[in-house]
């Protein structure tokens, strides 16, 4: 594969390839840094997508890096579940790396920023640094500690290192320019005091250097040449920047800033999904209702959709609103593809055939998928007493309804015309069961004499069909950008009440067993389900992933014209 493309297909692909022909890097190095305080969201796998495919494309390298400088917020289970995540998406990195690696090294230089007078410890409470940081019309006010000499400050770390002062008592201070227009520049805090036990390190420090600091030379030590991060970090990259010019470090990286992803009816804050989560708003971090990597998954997303839909939203340095309906689009097409079409009855209405012989079970032929001339067919058994779906019989239908109705004859999918004879109801008036006939000529939808029938549905067995579990999912939100709150509102207020639905009775034809977690399907006219992690052989467990109308066509041929 080439070093250098001819053509880039964005302006991160223009900066290497001008960076590879003139020589100022002869090897692209990336990364993938995500703080382990969360799981990975859509938002991230962008990021994965655009850090390890530059590489990818460019002959380079990318390592998984974890920024680990907080302990109060960060787990060995995010640890797990982002390398989890990574891997299922299908992308390999070079190094596996941790900001706590390098704990002993931003120590030194820390000291050296100390030594050259650039930095000092501040014994300031964490609301005067706030208070006296000024705004963006007015400058900041000079600590009263920021002039203490090299030794002092010196004496003074060393201290908070060996843990003599507590948590909140000072902290490590850059002293760079109060009055800076960059609020970010003035005098950033390097080093706080947090007495917690690290997930790697466990008690063997007290002083954790803040993102700022580490993040910039984290890239310097593993040699990243380009360092791809959001627009938020725009502001930041002058700091970094500062950091990386007033120590010897072994490389420069650059810093390159790219639109994050912003998706409809969603939010992609980590805070805010953690708080979900705690507060049982949803049933954990891969709840399928949930943005995350590990809930799309669960789902029955398939990183090759995922990946898909991070190429074609392109990269670009403007903030937008990416629609969730191109997600569902992406898995849609690809599922059309590849899964088997089964019958399953959500809303179950019996219908009993009155001239089927009483003990007869056929075996009808049932392709299992049209758009695959590889497909093979299977076996659905047939028989006297079937179910369909209460949605497909009208007693009094109206014009252009097509399905089955008191006197009307349709197609059973794969097999016979069946006409309705009669309506039965319960003492409450509601319909129980539907009498039948069927045309025993018609076997496989046709009929000889050729009449034609306008309404096909489905339907199962109701000797042999399999009682199961659906899940039916919609978005968490009821607000399309969730950027646009009512003032006032909190996120949770728009949290959608319909957002799951439970179906405990749902019947699907016998030929579906021996299911496995992630196995997908497509229910006829239904959409598209996959088998759920609780599913066992006793309690057959499905989540919709996507329905089959494809709104996101109809959006895109609106926006052509």
């Amino acid at each position: 594969m080439s070093n250098t493309p001819q053509k880039a297909s964005n302006f991160l692909e223009q900066i290497i390839i001008d960076d590879l022909e003139s020589g100022r890097v002869s090897k692209v190095i990336t990364r993938f840094p995500p703080e382990p305080n969360g799981y990975l969201h859509i938002g991230h796998a962008k990021s994965i997508c655009i850090n390890f495919g530059l590489a990818e494309k460019f002959g380079g390298e990318c390592n998984l890096r974890f920024d680990d400088t907080n302990p109060t917020k960060e787990e060995q289970e995010y640890v797990d579940a982002i390398i989890r995540d990574v891997e299922w998406l299908g992308f390999k990195w070079a190094k596996l790396c941790f900001a706590s690696d390098y704990f002993e090294q931003f120590y030194e230089w820390a000291i050296e920023l100390i030594k050259a007078g650039k930095a000092y410890v501040d014994h300031q409470s964490p609301e005067e640094i706030r208070r006296t940081r000024g705004t963006l019309t007015e400058p900041g006010i000079e600590s009263p500690y920021r002039n203490r000499s090299v030794e002092e400050n010196l004496i003074l770390f060393e201290k908070m290192r060996r843990g003599e002062f507590e948590e909140g008592e000072c902290v490590l201070r850059a002293k760079i320019d109060m009055a800076h227009p960059n609020l970010n520049m003035r005098d950033p805090v390097m080093y706080r005091i947090l007495k917690k036990s690290h997930h790697r390190t466990k008690d063997k420090w007290c002083i954790y250097p803040m993102y700022d600091f580490a993040h910039g030379y984290e890239d310097a030590i593993e040699g990243v040449t380009h360092s791809i991060c959001t627009l938020e970090f725009q502001d930041h990259r002058p700091l970094y920047d500062w950091f990386l010019d007033n120590v010897s470090v072994p490389h420069r990286p650059r810093q390159y800033e790219f639109a994050r992803l912003n998706l409809s009816y969603t939010v992609m804050s980590k805070r805010k999904l953690l708080e979900l989560v705690e507060k049982g708003y949803v049933s954990g971090w891969d709840d399928p209702r949930m943005p995350t990597i590990s809930g799309l998954r669960r789902r029955g997303f398939t990183p090759s959709s995922i990946r898909r839909f991070c190429e074609e939203i392109g990269v670009s340095k403007t903030n937008s609103l990416v629609d969730i309906e191109f997600l569902y689009h992406c898995i849609r097409d690809e599922l059309n593809k590849t899964t088997d079409r089964v019958m399953a009855v959500l809303n179950p209405l019996k219908v009993v055939i009155e001239n089927y012989p009483d003990d007869l079970v056929e075996e009808i032929d049932a392709l299992n998928n049209p758009e695959d001339p590889n497909s093979e067919w299977r076996k659905v058994p047939f028989c006297k007493e079937l179910y369909i779906e209460k949605d497909d019989f009208m007693e009094d239908p109206p014009k252009k309804y097509f399905r089955l109705a008191p006197g009307r004859e349709v197609r059973l999918k794969h097999a016979y015309f069946i006409t309705c004879k009669e309506v039965i109801k319960d003492e409450n008036g509601e319909i129980v069961e539907l009498r039948c006939t069927y045309d025993p000529e018609s076997r496989g939808g046709e009929s000889p004499d050729g009449r034609k029938v306008k309404g096909t549905i489905h339907w199962v067995s109701a000797k042999h069909a399999v009682k199961a579990e659906v899940r039916l999912y919609d978005n968490l939100f009821t607000l399309r950008n969730m950027d646009e709150m009512e003032e006032g509102k909190d996120y949770k207020d728009y949290l959608n009440p319909n957002s799951l639905k439970v179906i405990k009775d749902a019947l699907i034809e016998p030929t579906l067993k021996d299911l496995k977690p992630l196995q997908r399907f497509q229910f006829l006219r239904h959409g598209y389900f996959c088998v759920d992690y609780d599913s066992t052989p006793e309690h057959i467990v499905f989540n919709r992933i996507v329905p089959l109308k494809d709104s996101w066509a109809k959006i895109a041929g609106t926006q052509k014209r």
